[in-house]
């Protein structure tokens, strides 16, 4: 059952040209489009159709299909003809690597093909690609030119390296030929499984479209995102960031799980923005399309180049204490002074008058006034001091008199969607160069866990991925305050701005992945989520894994069927290992290289 519809927003100076994929529009005022992918095997008919059923039954437009060989080329007809015998005319896509000749087999059947500049051609590439664009012309087939971060042509690296301006010089190249050629029949997409890289890369090809007068509609995902609500995470605040800057047409959320599930978190993303998200219309004075820390005042650990904060409000439970073994926040707040929850890692935040009446009672106690209370009053800690404020509450006014101060924090109160309202008050902060740090708060009245860390991570994730914010501080009524606790640490990792677990890049799997990636991830991720120092990645193939996973310290990737090649850092260790004793090889690499931790 659809429990949410799509709707679209669009950004107020890029529109996306409109255009057809089979049966259905992409782009312009179309509604943003949802689709996933199959982790069958093309060639075994039966499974791929039913998986492509259940996959439109939970909303998708589109459906794509790993395609190897000629000959799973060729059974694409077989596929698409028994699903219209069913009644069913979604549009199949056709995800096409290292072979054009196959991409042209499919282009004759399929609505649409996904190539990769990365593996299509590294040389004479007009050359391979005209015979696709000639072919797509004639049978009125789009082409996505897909580019991923983990596997950039060897050419796009020796010149640029693995950066966004990479990835956009890798699509560039193609979509000036495809425009030499008058074929305009496209999709661009740029994807990571880093967020910031996501992010950055997409806002500045726009830019750079907008500068040579083209205007293709852009897919939307971030690759290798994980499962749970891990997976979902760090897909909202890469995808939720630029649908609220009126960036995108089509989205996947590429999770380690059964594919439908895909397109129900999609959708409710989408959701999220309906009747609240308003497209971001102010200029940043920042830099938009790389990442620079904003400078602030250190202020303990608060500021400068410490990591954001988290904040928690507490419960006052006569007696009882923290858990050792909780996920702690670095700040605990209560309007209540005489604090009974105590934990050395924790610091403490109450009201201004009960500090000013207690302070002196506890250590790390700091007070929180609102913007009049600290104006008016002379009472004020030495060390510390928290501003609970309104975006709108900030002005020039008020900046100039705080310039005496390097000792505030400011809370900055949220409103969920109300992002513009934020960006005018960083606006504001950065043309007036006050270093003051901001802790962001922000209060959710969901009950839908789900829905509840989508809107988190897409309304309060550029702010860490474009380094604006100091902290972070999450409520939601319906939900324990140790689970906001770890949405709140959750979102932070995500975005790249603070570790505080063991790191897992794992892709979604596909038709090319030829072990039981779901259950690998989930044994590799109990034998090692104690290392929180590390990084680790699980990925199908070699199409993406090595690139994708070159910010991880090991690797786990298929190559072979059943076969295993273990990695540490770029280099392959341990090659084609059985797949059932990999996780435990896993473990002895780790070891070998002196990484391990007993539990």
């Amino acid at each position: 059952m659809i429990l949410y519809k799509p709707i679209y927003y669009k950004h107020k100076l890029y529109k996306s040209q409109k255009i057809k994929i089979g049966p259905t529009s992409i782009g312009g005022d179309a509604p943003i489009r949802v689709q996933s992918m199959t982790t069958t095997s093309i060639l075994d008919t039966e499974k791929t159709i039913d998986q492509c059923i259940r996959i439109i039954n939970a909303g998708a437009d589109f459906v794509r299909l790993s395609v190897r060989s000629m000959k799973e080329a060729e059974n694409l007809r077989i596929i698409q003809n028994k699903l219209r015998d069913k009644g069913i005319n979604n549009s199949l896509i056709a995800d096409v690597h290292f072979n054009p000749k196959i991409a042209v087999a499919a282009a004759n059947i399929v609505d649409k093909v996904r190539i990769n500049p990365g593996n299509f051609a590294d040389d004479s590439i007009r050359e391979k690609l005209i015979p696709l664009l000639n072919c797509c012309r004639q049978s009125g087939t789009a082409i996505r030119i897909g580019v991923n971060h983990g596997s950039l042509s060897n050419h796009i690296l020796n010149k640029y390296g693995a950066t966004p301006e990479g990835m956009i010089e890798s699509a560039m190249e193609y979509l000036r030929i495809c425009m030499e050629e008058n074929f305009f029949n496209l999709v661009v997409s740029l994807k990571s499984s880093n967020t910031r890289i996501m992010i950055h890369a997409n806002r500045l090809l726009v830019k750079r479209m907008m500068e040579e007068n083209m205007n293709f509609p852009l897919h939307l995902g971030v690759t290798e995102s994980g499962e749970g609500e891990d997976g979902r995470i760090r897909s909202a605040a890469g995808i939720g960031t630029l649908l609220a800057e009126g960036i995108g047409d089509t989205i996947r959320l590429s999770l380690t799980e059964d594919p439908e599930n895909e397109i129900a978190a999609a959708l409710k993303l989408l959701h999220n923005g309906k009747g609240r998200l308003k497209i971001i219309t102010d200029k940043p004075a920042w830099n938009e399309y790389h990442y620079s820390k904003r400078k602030t005042n250190e202020i303990l650990d608060i500021g400068g180049r410490n990591v954001p904060v988290v904040v928690s409000s507490i419960p006052v439970i006569k007696g009882t204490k923290l858990d050792d073994d909780a996920i702690i926040a670095d700040f605990l707040y209560s309007s209540n002074p005489d604090f009974h929850l105590v934990h050395e890692k924790s610091s403490f935040i109450t009201d201004a008058p009960g500090w000013q009446s207690h302070g002196s009672e506890f250590n790390k106690l700091y007070p929180s006034f609102n913007r009049e209370e600290f104006m008016k009053t002379s009472y004020r800690s030495e060390s510390l001091n928290f501003i609970q404020i309104h975006p709108e509450e900030i002005n020039n006014h008020l900046l100039d008199n705080l310039t005496e101060f390097s000792n505030i924090v400011f809370i900055l109160l949220c409103q969920p969607g109300k992002r513009n309202k934020l960006i005018r008050a960083f606006n504001l902060l950065y043309q007036s160069g006050l270093p003051v740090p901001v802790i962001l708060k922000s209060e959710y009245p969901c009950s839908d866990k789900e829905l509840y860390i989508l809107k988190a991570a897409s309304d309060l994730g550029m702010f860490f991925t474009d380094g604006l914010a100091n902290g972070l501080w999450l409520e939601n009524p319906n939900f324990p305050s140790g689970e906001n606790v770890n949405l709140t640490f959750q979102i932070l990792q995500a975005t790249r701005a603070r570790m505080f677990k063991t790191e897992y890049i794992a892709c979604p799997s596909c038709g090319r992945t030829l072990f039981n990636i779901q259950d690998t991830l989930a044994r590799v991720k109990n034998s090692t989520h104690h290392l929180k120092h590390l990084t680790i990645a699980v990925m199908g193939c070699i199409v993406n894994g090595p690139g994708e996973m070159a910010d991880a310290d090991y690797g786990f990737v298929g190559s072979g069927p059943e076969k295993i090649t273990l990695y540490k850092d770029k280099q392959p260790i341990k090659k084609n290992i059985p797949a059932q004793y990999a996780v435990e090889e896993l473990i002895n690499l780790i070891k070998e290289c002196g990484d391990w931790i007993e539990k």
